[in-house]
């Protein structure tokens, strides 16, 4: 039954992403939207969302909860409709709906030591890691392959060639590989707001959740900077990429309390906007 599923998934995109090539990036960010909206809550559990909003905010109430996830589906979409459009933003043809804050950051970088970016599943995440790697640093990016294998062996081509080469499977063979890379002068970027079994159970909107340990292990063992980097949708096919300064980490702080400033961090982000982050992930799990 799952192999049917996963063909049928794999034949859809297909077909989805052809027809958003054919009719452009602004109508089919709409029609990806107007997607999003009607068929996403038939793919993922409602249950798992409004148990995430309700340890979000306890206080939520079911129209919020209901405004909420109907938001993040249209997002959801529209990021669906805007991977025709990869190459296109790889290649500077839509620079006119990045604007960058902080450039700056980057340059010192680029003529510094490597360092661990961080950031989460906000907006379009695939344009952060690619904006890092067109100022010229040498990066690479953990992720988690998809599971339908079929859909996976079209998104993870379509990363390595347009949004970051150098594309390494977390876990603990990942790890090896981050060394490998960072010990080489290649910065690190990393999603923190996935669940990880690898991890440690660490407050998160004060609720304990397994949270990858990754950045603070790079912290205590080569003293390396955290840059956060966010990134905002806005007038629905624009966007904002922030590159904010660098997480303060203390002498004697340990991986525990570096991995929480990590996800106070990424609870503010969430606060600000959360229709933007994505709330399928059995994040308390």
């Amino acid at each position: 039954m799952k192999s049917l599923r996963y063909l049928f998934e794999y034949i859809l995109i297909i077909i989805l992403f052809g027809l958003f090539k054919l009719l452009g990036y602004r109508i089919s960010s709409e029609f990806g939207c107007f997607l999003g909206k009607t068929f996403g809550p038939f793919f993922r559990s409602k249950k798992i969302i409004k148990n995430n909003l309700i340890k979000f905010d306890n206080s939520l109430t079911s129209e919020k909860i209901a405004k909420i996830s109907k938001e993040m589906w249209g997002n959801y979409g529209r990021i669906l409709s805007e991977y025709p459009y990869i190459s296109s933003f790889r290649r500077g043809i839509l620079d006119e709906y990045i604007i960058i804050e902080n450039k700056e950051i980057l340059e010192q970088i680029k003529k510094g030591q490597p360092v661990i970016f961080v950031s989460a599943h906000f907006s379009n995440f695939e344009l952060m890691a690619m904006a890092i790697e067109k100022a010229g640093i040498k990066l690479s990016a953990i992720f988690r392959p998809l599971n339908n294998k079929l859909v996976n062996s079209i998104m993870e081509p379509l990363r390595k060639k347009y949004i970051c080469r150098n594309q390494i499977k977390k876990g603990i063979n990942g790890v090896r590989e981050s060394l490998k890379f960072f010990k080489k002068g290649t910065s690190i970027a990393i999603m923190i707001d996935q669940r990880v079994r690898e991890g440690e159970k660490i407050n998160f909107f004060g609720n304990p959740a397994y949270t990858t340990t990754i950045p603070a292990q790079f912290v205590k063992k080569f003293g390396c900077k955290i840059q956060p980097v966010h990134i905002e949708r806005y007038n629905k096919i624009y966007f904002k990429i922030y590159f904010e300064e660098q997480i303060v980490i203390e002498e004697n702080e340990d991986i525990a309390s570096i991995s929480l400033k990590l996800n106070q961090w990424l609870e503010n982000k969430i606060r600000k906007n959360p229709s933007q982050w994505i709330w399928t992930h059995d994040r308390w799990k």
